[in-house]
């Protein structure tokens, strides 16, 4: 039986991520292989699970015409969406990460990665 998480704390700070070996695709990364934070470092020893969210809000999704944008949310455009990650670390410590693929600006178009929260077991359930 999976486990139901809940969340321990919410953070929402940008992180830098460390890959072992750097992604195919930049703007389709993997699951880091661990992140620096408060200047700690904590290493993935398990993807717990991960997912994407391709959907354009406010602005970006008024300039699409529908069918369009329904292949969008699918697919993902450039530079829109995030990838999430739930890590345990080898702390044992859960937290969930995400790439926001949306560039800053012209000389900044890599996107960011983010700690969001750290989770936990719910009672019950593992």
């Amino acid at each position: 039986m999976k486990p139901e998480w809940s969340s321990l704390a919410f953070i929402d700070a940008e992180i830098e991520v460390v890959f072992d070996e750097p992604p195919m695709l930049a703007k389709k990364p993997g699951a880091p292989d661990g992140f620096v934070w408060n200047d700690q470092v904590f290493r993935t020893v398990e993807l717990i699970s991960s997912w994407f969210d391709h959907e354009r809000r406010g602005r970006m999704a008024e300039n699409m015409q529908p069918a369009h944008l329904r292949e969008a949310a699918r697919r993902g455009s450039w530079g829109v969406g995030r990838y999430y990650f739930r890590l345990r670390t080898d702390g044992g410590r859960v937290f969930e990460v995400y790439y926001d693929r949306a560039p800053e600006g012209a000389g900044d178009r890599a996107g960011h990665w983010f700690l969001w929260r750290e989770m936990e077991a719910a009672e019950g359930g593992g």
